[in-house]
């Protein structure tokens, strides 16, 4: 692997860490056959009929109306909040669940797991991680040692979600945030210059394909500058159009990731009135232009503040500036099924798209997991 060949053979760390690894061994079950109705699982199909949304379910089974609700509506993806999880068989057997419902066993599954205060699967599922401004502290003190570790955190966040059959994580953040902005970003990034940020945001892409998890770059085209938390109003930055440069730039770097997810923030620059995910002028001539991103672009989770109308009208607003994909995370099955009247079927471009970001999917490049939480535990001091 260009750039991030394995590091000569450590020795065994303290054995207080050794203990701490065994201690995830348990974890490691293998997949059930059949779900415990005794259904066979999905097996692979085309994305026949699917519809262009990502969402998610309110607890840590699927009721009755959310069963019907998956098989009727088709969602592309799913994604798991922390209200969907309590121990290792019941995230399987949901997961598991949510696919048998849409009839694909490859449907991607997402969850936003970064490390630090943005993690959903904690102890004993999965050791907490450092959060990405420790990452950018270590390259700036050794740059081959930051990227190292970059890479081997993704690779553990791979081998942990596979565990239970979720194949795609929100990562990397590749935001730059500026002085004075909200802290909801804060020490989620990798750092404040956008040329640390891109080099750790590939390392952790990489690590995530290697795994055979898909990446979503996000928040396109940057949330740095945000005065406000998205999830609580809509941000307004004023920053000139030159200034946003040092915003693109990593994503312009990155431009080639299989999937990305907007940001929720008006820029004064690009378009007064719109935040970038309703922006047909920041989705077209900023994103897919001047960025040159070409994958997959999901809107970030409709269900903020920052957003307004019915989720019907949320919906429409987000399909008509472009976005390939609506994005709906709270498990409210009413405001699903308004989304869900308003997507349109994944056809077209959505679907080629969609096709492409999935190829990784199978990809799966040797590790040795013990040696990954040894090494990386040993680079950033804490255990894994």
């Amino acid at each position: 692997m260009k750039g991030f060949g394995r590091r000569k053979a450590l020795g065994l760390i303290a054995s207080g860490a050794a203990t701490a690894f065994a201690s995830m061994h348990f974890l490691r079950e293998k997949p059930n056959k059949s779900l415990p109705d005794g259904r066979e699982r999905a097996q692979p199909s085309d994305m026949t009929e699917s519809k262009a949304m990502i969402v998610g379910s309110a607890g840590l089974t699927l009721t009755d109306d959310e069963i019907a609700f998956f098989r009727d509506e088709r969602p592309w993806g799913f994604i798991v909040f922390s209200r969907n999880i309590d121990g290792a068989g019941q995230l399987t057997d949901l997961v598991a669940s949510v696919r048998e419902c849409v009839g694909r066993s490859d449907m991607p599954v997402f969850i936003d797991q970064e490390g630090g205060r943005v993690q959903r699967l904690v102890p004993p599922l999965a050791p907490q991680y450092p959060p990405g401004a420790a990452i950018g502290e270590l390259y700036a003190r050794d740059r081959d040692e930051g990227l190292r570790a970059a890479w081997l955190l993704a690779r553990l966040h791979a081998f942990d979600l596979k565990r239970y059959g979720i194949n795609a994580d929100c990562l990397p953040i590749l935001d730059v945030p500026v002085a004075g902005a909200h802290d909801i970003i804060g020490d989620r990034a990798y750092g404040r210059r956008p040329e640390q940020v891109e080099a750790i945001g590939r390392a952790v892409m990489q690590g995530l394909l290697d795994g055979g998890v898909l990446p979503v770059i996000k928040h396109i085209p940057g949330h740095g500058r945000a005065g406000v938390d998205s999830h609580v109003e809509l941000p307004v930055v004023t920053a000139s159009r030159e200034e946003l440069e040092q915003d693109f730039a990593p994503f312009r770097g990155l431009n080639e990731a299989v999937m990305g997810m907007t940001a929720h923030v008006i820029y004064t620059a690009l378009d007064a009135e719109h935040p970038a995910t309703t922006s047909s002028t920041v989705v077209n001539d900023i994103i897919r232009g001047q960025i040159g991103f070409d994958g997959l672009l999901m809107s970030d989770d409709l269900c903020m503040e920052a957003m307004s109308g019915t989720y019907a009208e949320r919906a429409e607003a987000v399909f008509a500036a472009g976005c390939d994909m609506a994005l709906h995370c709270n498990g409210q099955l009413d405001e699903m099924r308004d989304l869900a009247s308003k997507t349109p079927l994944v056809t077209g471009e959505i679907a080629a798209r969609a096709e492409r970001a999935k190829k990784p999917l199978g990809r799966d490049m040797e590790a040795d997991e013990e040696a990954c939480r040894h090494e990386f535990s040993e680079l950033m001091g804490v255990f894994a």
